[in-house]
């Protein structure tokens, strides 16, 4: 174990050059005085890490040293082709590239990883987009990323909800990939440097063209630490009512396919003994009565609306239509 976190250390410090002793302990989850023995074993054994002392300091390498540590275990090879995404990789205009850099791994990896990495990719796919819809259609997404990647600000138009179009010159950080559609985190041109970044959906971009020049990312961006800060936000500005519901004896699972897992899982876990016949009382966060109440007709008569007053009446008046429509 120590072993290979050894070489971890090693090989972070090779790739990102000079680290602090805490970012060290935060990659590879031991405490800063774990560290501190690690990197003497390190200089014990050979291997030319310094110090830099003061604020900016940190470990570093001597400048030139690599390290030819840096074989795949099996398990190792195998999850690189279990992280291979040929939908995606395909939309990036990437689909050959992979496919080339998927065989030189193979071809240079030893037998028994290499064996391993064979029957993963012949055993596991994944299959991003959920079931009953479509990937979106982003015919901009390849020049979207090369903007990403080479930093170039881009001019779209944009169809924001409504319909409404706009014109942005954005500076394009990243993109995300969720639940089989592509967004964008950018910031506007014309905002403060390092200002509050936006999300975009790239199936919306309808025109967009590369503008000249390059811009400076903002010290400290990390994409994936912005998008769980902007996932939690976008959850908890989503749901801006409750409702307490009578649920029927063992629809829990359906109630939690119908309105989201957490969602339901949370309310099970705060409610009290069911009633004598077996019912739960729940409380649930909701959109919207409006939308709770499209919702909780799915879950037919398993689900008795207790409050709020209007989204009753709401599944009073459906009700009562339907049973108009059917006599």
């Amino acid at each position: 174990m120590r072993a290979s976190r050894l070489l971890s250390l090693l090989l972070l410090l090779q790739s990102r050059g000079r680290m602090t002793a805490p970012e060290l302990a935060a990659e590879l989850e031991v405490s800063v005085r774990t560290i501190y023995r690690d990197v003497e074993a390190l200089s014990a054994a050979g291997v030319p890490v310094y110090a830099d002392r003061g604020p900016a300091g940190g470990y570093q390498l001597l400048d030139g040293y690599r390290t030819r540590l840096n074989g795949l275990t099996s398990e190792e090879a195998s999850s690189l082709f279990l992280a291979g995404l040929p939908g995606p990789a395909a939309e990036l205009g990437l689909a050959e590239v992979a496919a080339n850099a998927e065989l030189k791994v193979l071809a240079a990896l030893p037998p028994e990883p290499r064996s391993h990495a064979s029957r993963m990719r012949e055993r596991f796919l994944l299959d991003v987009p959920g079931w009953y819809r479509t990937s979106d259609d982003v015919p901009h997404l390849s020049e979207v990323a090369e903007a990403v990647w080479e930093q170039r600000p881009l001019r779209m138009t944009y169809r924001r909800w409504g319909p409404r179009d706009v014109e942005r010159v954005i500076h394009p950080y990243g993109l995300v990939l969720k639940g089989g559609s592509w967004y964008m985190v950018a910031a506007l041109s014309d905002g403060p440097p390092g200002g509050d970044p936006r999300t975009y959906r790239v199936a919306r971009i309808l025109t967009v063209e590369t503008l000249p020049g390059r811009f400076s990312r903002p010290e400290g961006f990390e994409l994936g630490g912005f998008w769980r800060a902007y996932a939690r936000e976008f959850r908890e500005r989503m749901y801006t009512a409750e409702a307490v519901i009578r649920l029927a004896p063992g629809r829990g699972d359906l109630l939690a396919y119908t309105m989201g897992g957490d969602v339901v899982g949370a309310a099970l876990a705060a409610a009290g003994e069911p009633d004598p016949e077996g019912w739960l009382t729940l409380t649930v966060p909701v959109e919207s009565v409006t939308h709770a109440r499209w919702l909780l007709l799915r879950m037919g008569a398993d689900v008795e609306v207790l409050e709020p007053p209007e989204l009753r009446a709401l599944m009073r008046e459906a009700v009562a239509e339907l049973g108009k429509l059917y006599e």
